[in-house]
């Protein structure tokens, strides 16, 4: 291959003198070279065109996959400034692309508070990228410069079009921001499109659509009113757009409260709540003068603080937190700061109220209080100190002190508050506290004193439980029945070496609508979580569990499938693990048995079918080849109606029986509909039940 025609000039050195440590070092910068560091690169451009709408000088950004690997961030902001920049000689386009910690974020008149803060991001990306376009509407007119691992030049692109690997021309004499075009009068922003470096990305690396969806999404809710565009036009296998071009729009005029709804996925226990203010503080930081010297100077700074905050009856915590709308998953001082005020003022609230919530001498603990929280948590200020250039802890410590007081002085005004409306959601949210308080302890004492009996120990399980012989959890199975009928051929038909039995009386609670104190009170719900012997909620542990499957056996009927289904609520709502780990089944008992008459003095074969349709296929068949059935065909209505070997053959013999694994392959999906179905909103399971009453089956119904 023939070498670039260019002279390697003294020039070109000091271009890249500041570049060449973050093609050296690359982790420092953007933490990896694999996916996680290119989507970081993806970061650092989109979150400046989003600075620039936090500002009021942007409404849109579109991101582009391409095909070819590159992508394209298109922004309408004030556009990039193309004036020479005094101290370097050099147009704002190639100082903020090639100079780090270079930008408009370090003084104190272009942006108030922004996301991007360290002065690397566009630097960065373009010094790890094998190349770079940058165009720029300003003035009526458009402006264009490319850059090839951090150096600026011109490629020379065939008909087929741009790409890393045309012909690179680097500037010698003097670098230029040319005229490309122009630009309807009032048009601003700035068109950016790079190709990551494969030269320091490994092979694998890919733009990972579902992040940016997610990410789009979040930053529609932070920034009200901005339109964000997703387009994928890579056709990648397992991705939205495998089958073409793939667009999608995220647009919110709601703020963090439209978040919090979006983010919660269980029946509330309060509406959303929102907590403002905010607090001022000094800090101590190095200022340059105008000779480029640096002096130690302590400046006042601002802390705007904004929360969103609801509980839910589940016990699941969902909490984001952001500084200057980049999210800090890892926290930072301002997380520490609202956890230390939620716990500080329900204690100091609980206390106040021990007697009326019989909360007794027991501290509450974190968990307790955030058990069912959703709760976005996010502070603007000037130049926040992060952790690291990933972004993901904010260090400011001023910021804690200042966010604890807020959150503390807004919760405070909340659970006291003598407002109708407040006062009763506050009674059910302090009650769920001290609920969970509870179950906390009672589960920490079960798990000191419980242990699986064996041959010479006494059971502490309930007295209806009618235990199977083996201490291998993997062969175990406890079948939940429904009534003493039912629990009378089934004992008959188990295996009593691998083989439990727990009857349960009727229709349990419905744990979607009932507390945490209510559903530890109920005796057919304790009795199921003692037997399974791994806790509840927060406190379940799956390598606990007594049993390794839990099969849910109740009748045929629609009676049968609502038991079942509250069955189902509660170790999808208490015992999630055990659901996710496949190892809750639902038996099938047969609807009907068919006696098929042999001729002569052949014995008479039976068939079990599970449906009226497979019923009516097997008449059709057996009319057709001309044998007959002995009539009345048996209609089973319920379990106890079977005979226990009957029973054992169908339901309960491994080798012939079929149960229904169940799975949440969308935990999401099957929330939204547990809550339609159990939950406590009675009009949409009203449409829910007549839009589907067509397709009910009289038959099945028991009157």
């Amino acid at each position: 291959m023939a070498p670039t025609k260019s002279e390697y000039t003294a020039r070109h050195l000091s271009v890249l003198e500041g570049l060449e440590a973050v093609r050296k070092r690359p982790g420092m910068y953007i933490g990896s070279t694999d996916s996680r560091g290119l989507m970081h690169c993806l970061w650092e451009i989109i979150d400046n065109s989003v600075d620039e709408a936090l500002a009021g000088y942007g409404q849109s950004i579109k991101i582009t996959l391409h095909p070819d690997g590159a992508v394209e961030i298109h922004d309408d902001g004030r556009g990039i400034p193309v004036d020479v920049e005094p101290k370097t000689g050099l147009s704002g386009v190639e100082v903020v692309f090639t100079k780090l910690h270079a930008g408009g974020k370090f003084g104190g008149g272009s942006y108030t508070a922004s996301g991007g803060l360290h002065g690397v991001g566009a630097s960065v990306v373009n010094a790890l990228s094998s190349r770079l376009d940058v165009q720029v509407d300003r003035g009526g007119k458009t402006y264009g410069m490319s850059f090839r691992r951090g150096e600026p030049g011109k490629f020379i692109d065939p008909a087929k079009g741009p790409g890393p690997e045309s012909t690179f021309e680097p500037f010698v004499t003097g670098s230029k921001l040319e005229v490309v075009g122009t630009a309807k009068r009032g048009v601003t922003g700035t068109r950016i499109r790079y190709w990551g470096d494969r030269q320091i990305f490994t092979p694998d690396a890919k733009f990972s659509y579902e992040e940016l969806q997610n990410r789009a999404r979040q930053t529609s809710f932070l920034v009200p009113g901005l339109k964000i565009t997703l387009r994928d036009e890579r056709k990648m296998p397992g991705t939205p757009g495998e089958n073409g071009p793939f667009e999608e729009v995220f647009h919110h005029d709601g703020g963090i409260a439209e978040f919090v709804d979006y983010l919660a996925n269980d029946s509330a226990v309060t509406d959303v709540w929102r907590f403002h203010g905010s607090g001022k503080f000094k800090e101590t930081v190095p200022v340059l003068d105008e000779n480029g010297h640096s002096k130690i100077t302590e400046v006042d700074r601002d802390c705007e603080v904004d929360v969103a905050l609801r509980w839910g009856i589940g016990y699941d915590t969902t909490v984001r937190s952001f500084v200057n709308i980049i999210a800090t998953p890892k926290g930072g001082t301002h997380q520490s700061g609202f956890e230390q005020a939620l716990l500080k003022t329900f204690r100091k609230v609980i206390e106040a109220n021990a007697r009326k919530l019989k909360a007794g001498n027991d501290k509450i603990e974190k968990d307790d209080v955030f058990a069912g929280l959703t709760a976005v948590l996010t502070v603007r200020l000037a130049e926040p100190q992060f952790e690291g250039q990933t972004k993901e802890i904010l260090g400011t410590s001023a910021v804690r002190a200042i966010v604890s007081r807020v959150v503390e002085k807004e919760l405070a005004a909340k659970l006291g508050s003598s407002n109708r409306g407040d006062k009763a959601q506050s009674a059910l949210l302090l009650e769920k506290v001290v609920s969970e308080m509870k179950s906390r302890i009672s589960a920490r004492v079960h798990k000191e004193t419980q242990r699986r009996k064996n041959a010479l120990e006494t059971s502490t399980m309930p007295a209806k439980l009618i235990d199977c012989r083996t201490n291998e959890v993997e062969r175990s199975e406890l079948f939940i029945v429904e009534g003493d009928s039912a629990l009378g051929t089934a004992r008959l038909a188990r295996s009593s070496d691998h083989q439990a039995l727990l009857p349960i009386r009727g229709k349990i609670l419905n744990v979607q609508k009932a507390s945490v104190g209510d559903m530890l009170n109920n005796a057919e719900c304790a009795a199921i979580i003692q037997v399974v012997g791994a806790g509840s909620g927060r406190s379940f542990q799956l390598d606990a569990a007594r049993y390794g499957k839990v099969v849910l056996m109740t009748d045929a009927d629609v009676d049968g499938a609502h038991i079942r289904t509250l069955l189902l609520t509660l170790f999808f709502r208490y015992m999630r693990p055990l659901v996710d780990a496949g190892r809750v089944y639902a038996a099938v008992p047969p609807l009907h048995r068919v006696e098929i008459i042999n001729a002569g003095s052949k014995a008479n074969e039976v068939v079990y079918t599970y449906s009226e349709n497979e019923l009516h296929k097997l008449l059709a068949t057996l009319e057709q080849d001309g044998r007959k059935y002995k009539e009345p065909i048996q209609r089973y209505k319920g379990l106890g109606e079977m005979d226990a070997d009957q029973l054992a053959e169908t339901t309960m013999e491994p080798r012939h029986r079929t149960l229904r694994r169940v799975r949440v392959e969308d935990a999401e999906a099957a929330e939204r509909s547990f809550d339609l179905l159990m939950g406590s909103d009675v009009a949409p399971r009203k449409e829910f039940i007549v839009a589907g009453a067509s397709m009910l089956d009289r038959e099945r119904i028991d009157a």
